[in-house]
């Protein structure tokens, strides 16, 4: 579950070239759809001077208006020449919330069109002064979220059709907020009223669910893999075994983890004996202990390391095999990412992802924490989950979260006191992570853990899955929903994500039954109708690069519909078998050019 976050934002451009299609198309290569790209004679810098002066040259579109500044986080070029750059938007030096828009240029830099997640004024009134100061703004924010208030920053309040004048507070853990850890708190500057509480970390189990399965009094105790990805496990220990004259150098060790058996683990050697759980080709991605404590700052975890390059014994009785565990799926899923798509780290920028296992006392969850910029597991409550959630697609769910966070940054429309989110950009968010989730499944091939169009069906629940992307509805603990209806606006995300989740196994795989990997699926349609899958290749580039290019925080079900057609369009044509399948895929699922709510056209 997506724990939504608002933080100030830095000016960072990447370049990305390969992230069109499964292949990862290197930029100025020819793609599959006989484009050719324009030569790199372009420097990221005049990509983002000539999108921003588009963006105020057509203002009437893009909504950017004087006194605004525009701040570049991506910059995306592909191979067949358009570009695309990302912007969030300051106002007199006030931050906008929900005034992110991508810019879309030629080839030859001129202007192509806008995504904006805003789509009305984003400036207060002229005569719009704080009421609040600061001091009074950061009470109210320690009031409301049981915790030590930080700074407050004055922000304009785009989201949700406002434009209202507010104060950001981050406020962190006193010992008394109930779950832990930090969270984001704005405060109208006129008013008073707390416009937004929200956690700084994204759960994969939300309140709601783990209410549920208290109330149905399952005790949930996995079973573990107890098989074995051999392939360079013989060569691994050879090579740990070679006496290294430098240190730190790679080496080649193993882990014997809780769900996918014994796997071979890249590791930092760092004297003659010793040996880190850290990845030196992965970018230094590292998992470490947080020895029970809630921590959220990665440099307070404790190093895990070992004299023999083996990491864990496949049980829980070894802290080390949740390590295990953790860092087989963060590598596989950074694999994943950079093999498809050629993006470099979960955040594009070429740095390692990191992780913490044993993280807090009982606690039953796994998080994207975006305050640590890192993964932690909890090691179940001993009651309820009995084993900690280090399970594969639980990891590629979540780091999907960050990619998501790095790109789009879809919000819920709101948050309830308990915890638990609404709205279809928080359902998008959510749909997103399972759908990567499950291709990570594919991707890395695991005996131990097969690939499957299922989330979560290691965990050991009655139901034996928590979602599933073919039949959503079959979810009765979350009651996810297969088809879009006006009710799917307000509905929580995990129930809402399965519309476009549907719409994705149906554009994959297509519609009636079928069996997969020993899979039995049977996906029905809104209409009756019948839809020819593509082939999960293909549909992933076509969501992959919607999320990159053509989706902002306030993205719905129907602005994805157009995100996705937009997608396919580049990659294979308007007139391709591709374009017209994601038409009917979304039709399938309810989601149409002519129900497309008054408020979106």
């Amino acid at each position: 579950m997506r724990r939504p976050h608002i933080r100030s934002v830095a000016v960072a451009v990447a370049v990305t070239t390969a992230a069109t299609g499964l292949a990862g198309t290197a930029f100025g290569t020819t793609t599959g759809t006989g484009h050719t790209a324009v030569a790199a004679g372009t420097s990221a810098a005049s990509v983002v001077s000539a999108a921003r002066a588009a963006a105020f040259a057509h203002s009437s579109a893009t909504g950017v208006s004087q006194g605004d500044e525009l701040q570049a986080e991506d910059v995306m070029i592909d191979p067949e020449g358009a570009r695309h750059v990302r912007f969030t938007r300051a106002h007199q030096g006030m931050q906008v919330l929900g005034g992110d828009l991508v810019v879309h240029l030629t080839g030859q830099l001129e202007y192509a069109g806008v995504t904006r997640a805003a789509g009305h004024t984003v400036k207060p009134a002229a005569a719009t002064a704080a009421r609040l100061s600061a001091a009074e703004a950061r009470q109210k924010a320690a009031t409301a979220a049981k915790g030590d208030a930080g700074t407050a920053e004055l922000v304009v309040d785009a989201r949700d059709g406002a434009s209202a004048l507010a104060y950001q507070v981050r406020v962190s853990d006193s010992g008394t907020a109930e779950g832990g850890g930090s969270r984001t708190v704005v405060v109208d500057a006129v008013t008073g009223k707390v416009r937004s509480n929200t956690p700084d970390s994204d759960e994969f189990l939300s309140p709601g669910l783990l209410d549920t399965l208290r109330e149905r009094g399952e005790r949930l105790d996995p079973a573990t893999g107890a098989g074995s990805q051999t392939a360079g496990l013989t060569a691994a220990s050879a090579s740990s075994a070679a006496g290294a004259t430098r240190y730190p150098s790679t080496a080649h060790g193993t882990g014997k983890s809780l769900f996918v058996g014994t796997v071979p683990l890249t590791t930092t050697r760092t004297a003659r004996t010793t040996y880190l759980l850290k990845d030196p080709t992965r970018w230094g991605t590292e998992t470490r202990d947080a020895k029970g404590q809630e921590l959220e700052s990665f440099a307070r975890g404790k190093k895990i390391t070992t004299n023999n390059d083996v990491f864990g014994n496949g049980r829980v009785t070894s802290r080390n095999s949740a390590a295990a565990d953790a860092q087989y799926g963060i590598t596989k899923t950074l694999d994943f990412y950079k093999k498809t798509f050629g993006r470099k780290g979960i955040e594009n920028n070429g740095k390692g992802a990191h992780a913490m296992v044993h993280f807090g006392n009982k606690v039953a969850n796994a998080f994207w924490d975006s305050t640590c910029d890192c993964m932690l597991y909890g090691d179940g409550d001993g009651d309820m989950f009995k084993k900690p959630l280090v399970a594969l697609d639980v990891t590629g769910h979540e780091l999907t979260h960050g990619v998501v966070d790095a790109t789009a940054k879809l919000e819920p429309t709101r948050v309830d006191a308990q915890g638990n989110q609404y709205g279809e950009p928080g359902s998008l968010n959510e749909s997103l992570a399972d759908v990567f989730g499950s291709n990570v499944e594919f991707f890395t091939n695991n005996a131990s853990d097969k690939p499957d169009y299922l989330i979560g069906e290691k965990m050991g629940l009655a139901q034996k899955f928590l979602r599933r992307l073919d039949h959503p509805s079959l979810d009765r603990l979350e009651g996810t929903i297969d088809y879009w209806s006006p009710e799917a606006y307000d509905a929580e995300v995990h129930a809402g994500s399965g519309v476009s989740s549907h719409a994705y196994y149906l554009l994959a795989e297509g519609s009636g039954q079928k069996t997969i990997g020993g899979v039995r699926y049977d996906s029905p349609t809104y209409d009756g109708s019948t839809v020819k899958g593509i082939g999960r290749t293909k549909a992933t580039a076509i969501f992959y690069r919607a999320l990159t290019r053509y989706m902002v925080s306030t993205t719905d079900f129907h602005d994805a519909r157009n995100a996705t057609l937009k997608a396919a369009k580049d990659l294979y044509g308007a007139n391709s078998t591709e374009y017209k399948t994601v038409d009917l895929a979304w039709a399938a699922v309810n989601v149409t050019s002519a129900n497309t709510p008054a408020a979106h056209r």
